[in-house]
């Protein structure tokens, strides 16, 4: 059998289980923030049908479709995970879940990781176990991130971190934080970086929210006051953390520029819903223009994953498609403003 004839198949079998399995509330299409299923030890699902769907792709491995199953993902190579995102569009299907364990710390350890990690942590990142949020911008290292202050003082088989991250997104619902610590005030700035996994359940953490003009934010500080970590919470090499940092980065930016260019959080959807109304041609123009720069953009992304699984090395592309979708969703929100007015909130995304 050819390898397109068995590609047709697997969409076949795919848009089956799809029909099936996908509950009715969970084909609307929205991926707003407030629609999001994040999981976590205290996620409270927002109707059964939210909670049936992570579950029958969780089982899957559906909820990240291209991990090894081994790590509780489905083995799927691009080809596949291509049509199953297809599938998925074709009817309007939610995401099960999104977690910056799946977009950020899962490819990290992936690539870092020992054996023992990716059986320990991955598995309950794939079913929404485990909720983590991301410790890396500080009050002081924020663009210039290798100046990270937060210390990590040694203590045999464990470290006392101390110090404080800012922008923490959703770090008052996080079960736990990746995080860049200083485990060598002596060393060169990059070379002195850890990257460890922290309970934020524990003696010595806390957060507090950020708010903003709005009234609501999903920042969060986040202060560390002698937290215990065991260097076995380490991912990649002590003093190294800077290698797993740049690799962790890559993913966020190309999973922002995606959402940004038309997922979750974008108000392209509210946009097509606003042009039925809309009779200024020049408006009707700008709407149409930013729809056809979004497809533009995630085709754009497609080759950039096409390359990067060839390993033709797309390199530091993230960057720009980062800089490309961050700007085009200011230009959405912008046509939005003008079309809806004030009566719109296209929401937080990060």
């Amino acid at each position: 059998m050819s390898q397109d004839a068995n590609i047709q198949d697997f969409r076949q079998q795919i848009r089956e289980w799809l029909v099936v399995n996908c509950p009715t509330d969970m084909r609307d299409g929205n991926q707003g923030d407030d629609k999001t299923c994040w999981g976590g030890k205290c996620w409270k699902f927002q109707s059964e049908g939210q909670r049936i769907w992570l579950e029958r792709c969780a089982a899957k491995g559906l909820t990240v479709p291209t991990w090894p199953k081994a790590c509780g993902g489905a083995g799927l190579d691009r080809a596949r995970e291509k049509v199953f995102r297809e599938e998925m569009n074709r009817i309007n299907a939610r995401l099960p879940l999104q977690s910056f364990g799946i977009w950020m710390l899962g490819p990290a350890v992936l690539k870092f990781g020992t054996e023992e990690q990716k059986q320990a942590l991955l598995p309950p990142i794939a079913r929404g176990e485990i909720r983590w949020c991301q410790g890396y911008s500080e009050p002081g290292a924020g663009s210039d991130l290798a100046n990270v202050q937060t210390r990590a003082e040694d203590h045999g088989d464990h470290w006392l971190i101390s110090g404080q991250k800012i922008w923490t997104s959703y770090a008052d619902k996080a079960d736990w934080i990746f995080a860049l610590v200083r485990t060598d005030g002596d060393a060169p700035r990059h070379k002195g970086i850890s990257f460890v996994l922290i309970d934020m359940a524990q003696t010595g953490v806390r957060t507090r929210p950020i708010r903003l003009i709005s009234g609501q934010s999903q920042f969060c500080e986040t202060f560390f006051d002698n937290a215990v970590v065991p260097k076995t919470q380490i991912i990649g090499q002590e003093n190294r953390g800077w290698d797993v940092a740049k690799y962790l980065l890559k993913h966020e930016r190309e999973n922002i520029s995606e959402l940004f260019a038309g997922g979750e959080g974008s108000p392209g959807r509210m946009l097509k819903e606003e042009l039925r109304e809309i009779t200024d041609p020049v408006l009707r123009a700008d709407v149409m223009r930013a729809e056809i720069d979004s497809l533009a953009i995630k085709l754009t992304l497609e080759r950039y994953r096409d390359q990067a699984e060839a390993g033709q090395g797309a390199g530091d592309a993230s960057a720009m498609l980062k800089y490309v979708g961050t700007e085009f969703y200011k230009r959405q929100q912008e046509i939005l403003m003008r079309a809806g007015g004030s009566r719109h909130d296209a929401g937080n995304v990060l």
